[in-house]
């Protein structure tokens, strides 16, 4: 089978235009990351992780909180003030062992 000239322009357009393989052109790495989040699935596994990763954090704050001596004991405070008391009572425990 030949092709005739107006064939073989047609062919060679196309192909050229898919890029190698005779694939359509693919999409940058950005887009295609963009489209991937877009997805239910993603967005709800991203959810559950976030979740996972707040819960870890909050758990770390009230453990450090427990070891601050605060009175009253059952005063509630703010994650900056758990860290601005540590901080502070660090400090005071480095002072104590240097004297």
């Amino acid at each position: 089978m030949t092709l005739t000239s107006d064939q073989t322009l047609l062919w060679t357009e196309t192909t050229s235009s898919m890029g190698l393989g005779g694939r359509m052109p693919s999409q940058s790495r950005e887009e295609r990351r963009r489209r991937r989040r877009a997805t239910p699935k993603y967005r709800c596994a991203h959810a559950s992780r976030e979740r996972v990763r707040v819960v870890a954090f909050n758990v770390a704050f009230a453990e450090l909180r427990k070891l601050l001596p605060i009175l009253p004991p059952d005063k509630k405070l703010s994650k900056i003030e758990i860290l601005r008391l540590a901080i502070r009572y660090i400090s005071y425990l480095s002072h104590v062992l240097d004297v």
